[in-house]
C-alpha cells in the first residue's frame, strides 16, 4: 500500500464506525496519523478502534461519542478532541440515504432527518473546528459529498438536495478559508458497496435497481469503501496545499 506522510497529523473522522467512514480512519492511520472517531454508534465505534488498533499494533485511535445533528454536542466532542491533540484534519463522512421512495411520498420527518444528519452535521462540525484551524493557520476539511448531489435523484430526493448543499458548502468555505491556511475539499463516491451499505441491502430487496446500476458502470462492478479512502487521504494530508474548492467524482465513470 502506498502511503501518504501523515506522521504527526491528527484527523477527526465523522460517522467513523462504519463503511466509507471507518475505511477512510484506516487509510490515515495507515499512513502514520493520529485519529479520533467521531459517531453516535459507541459499540460499533469501540469495535472499529479494536479492529484497527488490531491491524495496525501503533496506532493512535480516540473515541467521542457525538450526535452531529446537535450543535451542544458537537462543540463538547471538539472540546473532548482538542483534548487529545491539536486536530489537522477533519473529515465529515456521517450521513444516511433515508427512504427510497418518490418526492411526493416523502415523509417530512424523513426529510428533516436527512437533512439533520447530512448537511447541518457538516456546518455544526466545521463551525466549531475551524477556528481551531484557523489559530493554528493549517488545517484540512474534507466533505463526503455524492454523485446524487450532482445529478437529479428521484429515487432519494432529499439525499440529493442534501449533497448539493454538502458541495456548495465546500465551495464556499473553500473561499473563505482560502488565506487562512485551511484546504476544503470534497469527494462524491458513487454507488459503493460495503457489508450494511445501502447497496448491499438493495442486492436483496431491488435486484433490478440494483442491476441496472452496476450496470451503469464503465468499470463493471461497484467502488470499494479503500478507493474513496485514498482519495479523501489525499485531501487530508498536507500534499493538497495547492488544491481547495473541488469536490472529486470517484465512481468509476458512472457519470460520464
Amino acid at each position: 500500500m502506498n502511503q501518504l506522510d501523515m506522521k504527526g497529523r491528527h484527523g477527526v473522522v465523522t460517522g467513523g464506525a462504519t463503511g466509507l467512514g471507518y475505511a477512510i480512519a484506516e487509510r490515515m492511520v495507515a499512513s502514520g496519523a493520529r485519529v479520533t472517531l467521531w459517531d453516535r454508534d459507541i459499540g460499533g465505534m469501540g469495535t472499529a478502534a479494536e479492529q484497527i488498533k488490531a491491524k495496525f499494533p501503533q496506532a493512535q485511535v480516540a473515541c467521542v461519542a457525538v450526535d452531529v445533528t446537535q450543535h451542544a454536542a458537537v462543540v463538547q466532542a471538539v472540546a473532548q478532541t482538542l483534548a487529545v491533540a491539536p486536530v489537522d484534519a477533519l473529515v465529515n463522512c456521517a450521513g444516511i440515504s433515508g427512504p427510497n421512495v418518490k418526492l411526493w411520498d416523502y415523509g417530512v420527518d424523513d426529510w428533516q432527518q436527512v437533512m439533520n444528519i447530512n448537511i447541518n452535521g457538516v456546518f455544526f462540525g466545521c463551525r466549531e473546528m475551524v477556528p481551531h484551524m484557523r489559530e493554528r493557520k493549517y488545517g484540512r476539511i474534507v466533505n463526503i459529498a455524492s454523485g446524487s448531489g450532482l445529478r437529479p435523484s428521484v429515487r432519494t430526493p432529499a439525499y440529493g438536495a442534501a449533497k448539493a448543499a454538502v458541495i456548495h458548502y465546500t465551495n464556499t468555505q473553500a473561499a473563505m478559508y482560502a488565506r487562512q491556511g485551511i484546504r476544503v475539499n470534497g469527494v462524491a463516491p458513487g454507488s459503493i458497496e460495503f457489508p450494511g451499505g445501502v447497496w448491499d441491502r438493495r442486492k436483496t430487496e431491488n435486484p433490478r435497481l440494483y442491476q441496472a446500476v452496476f450496470n451503469s458502470i464503465p468499470f463493471g462492478r461497484l467502488g470499494y469503501p479503500e478507493e474513496i479512502a485514498n482519495v479523501a487521504l489525499f485531501l487530508a494530508s498536507p500534499y493538497a496545499s495547492w488544491v481547495t474548492g473541488q469536490t472529486i467524482v470517484a465512481d468509476g465513470g458512472q457519470m460520464l
